[in-house]
């Protein structure tokens, strides 16, 4: 890796590799005929963003290592390098849509390293790395100079000899691009999760009235968001990969109360239909209020994410909506439904989900700011007529 490339932190939440007779083929892989070798190959795909039509990224190379202690000169590097470098608008990357970044031959063993590496904006191509912002120009997204240094991050990919692997990079555009207000400028702060690519995962249908690109349906464990997604035109969505398990499935649209599906199970090797276009579920309107606030951190720029959780009746934490603080200012701003969410419990059936209003949550949210790996939070009220307000200093 050398300094005139960008790399991108992620967090990783990588769990253990799956041959890809457990996440999507099987066999081995023709293009690794030595022994003691596998394969490792990449995906990238997105969860929704906030407020952007575009948010564009050009990748160079993947690298891995097997030392989670190597530096970017150390010896050890595998790299997936794309010539010519790929540029991908990570919102066409929804509904378990993929973008295949390469494969590489990789001795039989455990790495514990992995990087994504951008392409420079520069004056051959200022705009490598840009977003559109709804209703804006384009413009280009800055790397914070921490970044451009070299930031790794551990990960946990175990690769067998004489079989494919397959992860994906779950680009979250929602949470890594931050605004700076007073300059204007748009902040590149990766968040992205590298999972084995499942084949499992949740689909089914809102009616299409929410397919507007402001609902935002997700699968969630304990409050955090394990795959998000917008539906399309049709109210259809997918969330996909997804490991096995059981979900809280949100359903968070703009102007509408916000429902929720507990107990979704997803199963190994199964997308789980949760119902057809016939009985695509519907969330009425409602009014809502707003949460505003300033978090204020010891360093500039502000690097701060602010999270609106609900308890629900059964124990239950979802997270209705995220944003992340102005990185000049401090200030955010959250509008969320001042009325109860819909709760059902999960049934094979759809015309069995029935959804009622939670009156146990009702308009009441946690608001969690979280930066430097800190979280606080404080508990407010929302309602339609009178504003809320929640600061935090780290």
């Amino acid at each position: 890796m050398k300094s005139t490339f960008q790399l991108v932190r992620f967090a990783v939440a990588a769990s253990a590799a799956l041959l890809l007779s457990a996440c999507g083929g099987g066999g081995s892989d023709s293009s690794t005929m030595s022994t003691g070798q596998g394969t490792l190959r990449v995906s990238l795909t997105d969860a929704p963003s906030c407020g952007f039509d575009h948010v564009n990224v050009t990748v160079q190379k993947v690298s891995v290592n097997q030392s989670a202690t190597a530096s970017d000169t150390d010896a050890g590097w595998t790299d997936i390098t794309l010539s010519p470098a790929m540029r991908v608008d990570l919102l066409s990357l929804t509904n378990g849509a993929l973008a295949t970044l390469g494969q590489t031959p990789l001795s039989a063993g455990h790495y514990s390293q992995i990087r994504l590496v951008l392409a420079a904006n520069d004056s051959s191509n200022p705009l490598a790395n840009s977003v559109v912002p709804t209703g804006g120009a384009e413009t280009a997204l800055t790397t914070p100079s921490a970044q451009q240094s070299g930031l790794k991050m551990n990960a946990d990919i175990t690769i067998a000899a004489n079989q494919l692997v397959d992860f994906v990079l779950d680009f979250n555009a929602c949470k890594s691009v931050v605004h700076a207000g007073n300059s204007g400028k748009y902040l590149l702060k990766p968040v992205i999760s590298v999972t084995p690519s499942y084949i499992s995962g949740v689909t089914g249908y809102l009616d299409p009235s929410l397919g507007n690109g402001g609902t935002l349906v997700s699968v969630q464990k304990a409050g955090a968001i394990v795959k998000g997604t917008t539906p399309d035109a049709t109210g259809k969505f997918t969330l996909e990969p997804v490991a096995p398990g059981t979900y809280d499935l949100v359903v968070a649209a703009s102007g509408h109360v916000t429902g929720v599906i507990t107990g979704v199970t997803v199963a190994d090797q199964t997308v789980t239909l949760l119902n057809s276009s016939t009985t695509a579920f519907n969330f009425t309107a409602a009014a809502t209020g707003s949460v505003t606030g300033t978090i204020t951190t010891p360093t500039a720029p502000v690097d701060a994410s602010v999270d609106a959780l609900q308890t629900l009746g059964n124990g239950d934490v979802v997270d209705i909506l995220t944003t992340n603080a102005d990185a000049d200012t401090g200030a955010y701003a959250l509008i969320l439904p001042a009325t109860a969410p819909v709760v059902a419990a999960y049934a094979a059936a759809a015309s069995s989900v029935a959804f009622t209003p939670d009156a146990t949550a009702g308009s009441n949210y946690t608001i969690k700011a979280t930066s430097g790996g800190v979280s606080k939070s404080a508990t407010v009220a929302v309602s339609a007529s009178a504003p809320a307000s929640a600061n935090f200093a780290f």
